[in-house]
């Protein structure tokens, strides 16, 4: 076969591999890994041989080389500063003395259980000292676990990254290069480490100034002007320094995110697209060139290896680490579960493979085995168990309870005052302090500050609350608060009341109109209803036109409910605020899918009280908790 035919297909094989690995993935709702894994081996020499990256000789270090940087750049490009400030204690533990624990306990277990010299045992625990965005960050948008797990989390997968990297070179130079002096070794880590954080943070700033300030420069061309100059920083650093490079391109993307550039957004998704197929491309490569023999050959031992990693030395590390952090025992236990292995581990462990059997010493096919096999089992333990966990602890906020709402006149205080009297947390934020004091006389939280403000936002404690609602009466602001909500904190249900075309009238009530779709956790969900006028509902509420009721939707009625509930939302008269379902209050959205069974509370405006009369429970029947909740928002007259 013609070399340059079998290039290509090299290239195109592992391409549409890794691209249909990541959407099975998605369909199945498992890390990607899983699958890339899996199709790198079944491609590679021990499976079908389809794909022998041997093809590629030295041009697969450059191609790991050039993707790890991607990889960690976009790592740091998504990085929240603001957020690593609330775990920075914490944080600077897990990378530092987390990572001497790791490298300490990791070693230990591949000598005594591996039965490895102690060099090479050491150089394993230093190559899974790192965990990694390419497998923490698809197991965090699955579980919701809280803003702080989940930025510790992050953040010491990407900033570890490179700290693991480069003391796994510094180990392999030792083993290379005879025993060094201990000075010797930390002055080494600390030139790579220190080399690479300049030029990253010198070389990001003065990128993030040019993208900022070259308005000649297209939208699509800024993408690549700054993938150009992610690798010549990247190339720069390694220049000087071998190694180095990897903490560049961590510095550079938080150098980027931190200048708040000019449409972040568009270039956060074109890097995530380059990260994807950079990911895609690298398993597959890297899971092809491994000896299915070669794990075998590592026997129990191999196993018990990674067991002592994960049950062991996670643990110890998350202990010490987060000793005085304020986090609960089941906030940690998580941690201490959830440490999967991922792209760098492999990349680095596959060159040093070949770097030790280049220079004839023995090992480095089973160390190369053994990282594989503490990726997979991390992943397939640590990655598919790790919702059921969160859920088995109580962190999985997904089912998280209490509301943020940004708005405390007549009509967010009520729908306020319906959740505190289910015994749910519950906080009000507003710019106008007479409306602030009109809900702290209700015995409501009320916080004087803009829902623009993140530490308005954060006292709120919006980083644990399950819904977060914006109910102003202008839209434009109810949807540029939720924005900031959304991109701040991430939490599990946004929902804000701003216009949209009314449904058509054949259109049922719960059921998405047409070119809408249900909303999820990344985006804005519309309040209540498609059409709401808050200042004429908080009139209503002002002059007592307005009364709570309850009703059933049962499924012998539910047709006909849905149709009467049609009318009165259509005619302005009806408006669904919460629901309960599976003992769940939530706030009803325009694009919820009604369900037989759901318990809706609702207002009604008095004057079509009589359209009602067909629904079940109508307002007659409302209990005596909803009837003080009105009563409490009358007691305190509110200015026009």
């Amino acid at each position: 076969m013609d070399g340059s035919f079998a290039l290509t297909l090299l290239m195109v094989t592992s391409v549409v591999a890794g691209i249909s690995a990541q959407v099975l993935a998605d369909f199945c709702r498992v890390p990607s890994i899983v699958f890339l894994l899996l199709f790198g081996v079944l491609l590679g020499p021990d499976g079908f041989g389809f794909v022998r990256p041997q093809t590629l000789g030295v041009g697969l270090e450059v191609i790991v080389s050039l993707s790890v940087a991607l990889i960690l750049f976009e790592g740091g490009l998504n990085l929240q500063l603001r957020q690593l400030g609330w775990v920075s204690g914490s944080l600077q533990n897990l990378v530092t003395i987390g990572t001497l624990i790791t490298l300490v306990g990791g070693g230990a277990a591949a000598h005594w259980l591996g039965e490895f010299p102690w060099p090479i045992a050491f150089l394993y625990a230093a190559l899974v000292v790192v965990t990694g965005p390419t497998v923490i960050s698809p197991v965090l948008k699955q579980v919701k676990v809280g803003r702080r797990v989940q930025t510790l989390l992050e953040g010491e997968s990407v900033l570890i990254d490179p700290v693991g990297a480069i003391l796994a070179v510094v180990v392999l130079d030792i083993i290379l290069n005879g025993d060094a002096e201990p000075l010797s070794v930390i002055e080494g880590l600390g030139l790579r480490l220190g080399i690479g954080a300049g030029i990253g943070a010198g070389g990001g700033w003065l990128l993030a100034q040019g993208l900022k300030y070259a308005k000649f420069l297209s939208e699509e061309l800024k993408n690549l002007v700054v993938l150009a100059g992610l690798w010549g920083l990247f190339g720069l650093a390694q220049s000087l320094e071998n190694e180095s490079g990897l903490m560049a391109s961590v510095m550079a993307g938080l150098a980027v995110q931190a200048a708040a550039v000019p449409e972040e957004r568009l270039l956060r998704r074109f890097k995530e697209q380059l990260t994807i197929l950079a990911i895609s491309v690298l398993f597959i490569l890297l899971a092809a060139d491994l000896s299915i023999a070669s794990i075998f050959a590592l026997g129990w031992g191999g196993v018990f290896t990674v067991l002592a990693l994960m049950l062991l030395v996670r643990p110890l590390n998350i202990l010490v680490c987060t000793w005085n952090s304020g986090l609960s025992w089941r906030q940690k236990a998580f941690m201490a579960w959830v440490a999967p292995r991922g792209i760098v581990s492999a990349s680095v462990a596959s060159i040093f493979a070949i770097l030790l059997t280049e220079r004839g010493i023995n090992g480095g096919d089973a160390i190369k085995a053994l990282v594989f096999l503490t990726i997979a089992m991390t992943v397939v333990f640590q990655g598919l168990t790790a919702q059921w966990i969160a859920r088995w602890l109580h962190l999985d906020s997904s089912e998280s309870r209490g509301a943020v709402i940004v708005g405390s006149n007549r009509l967010g205080r009520l729908v306020a005052h319906l959740f505190q009297d289910r015994g749910e947390p519950v906080v009000l934020l507003d710019t106008n302090p007479e409306q602030c004091r009109q809900a702290q006389a209700e015995n409501l939280r009320c916080i004087l500050s803009s829902g623009l403000d993140v530490n308005g936002l954060e006292r709120a404690g919006l980083a644990s609350a399950g819904t977060f609602v914006a109910l102003t009466s202008n839209p434009e602001v109810n949807l540029m608060v939720a924005q900031r909500a959304m991109e701040e904190f991430h939490p599990p249900r946004v929902l804000a009341v701003y216009p949209r075309e009314p449904l058509p009238s054949d259109a049922k009530v719960g059921a998405p109109g047409p070119g809408s779709s249900r909303p999820n956790q990344s985006e804005i969900a519309q309040a209540f209803v498609p059409q709401l006028f808050v200042k004429a509902w908080n009139q209503y509420l002002s002059t007592g036109e307005a009364r709570l009721g309850e009703t059933i939707l049962r499924e012998v009625e539910f047709a006909s409910q849905q149709a009467d509930l049609q009318a009165m939302i259509s005619a302005g008269e009806f408006l669904p605020l919460l629901m309960l379902r599976g003992g769940q209050l939530q706030v009803v959205s325009a694009d919820l899918s009604w369900e037989p069974g759901d318990r809706l509370i609702y207002l009604m405006h008095m004057p079509r009280l009589e359209l009602v009369t067909s629904v079940q429970n109508p307002v007659a029947a409302l209990g005596e908790l909803s009837l003080q909740t009105l009563n409490r928002l009358e007691t305190v007259p509110e200015n026009p």
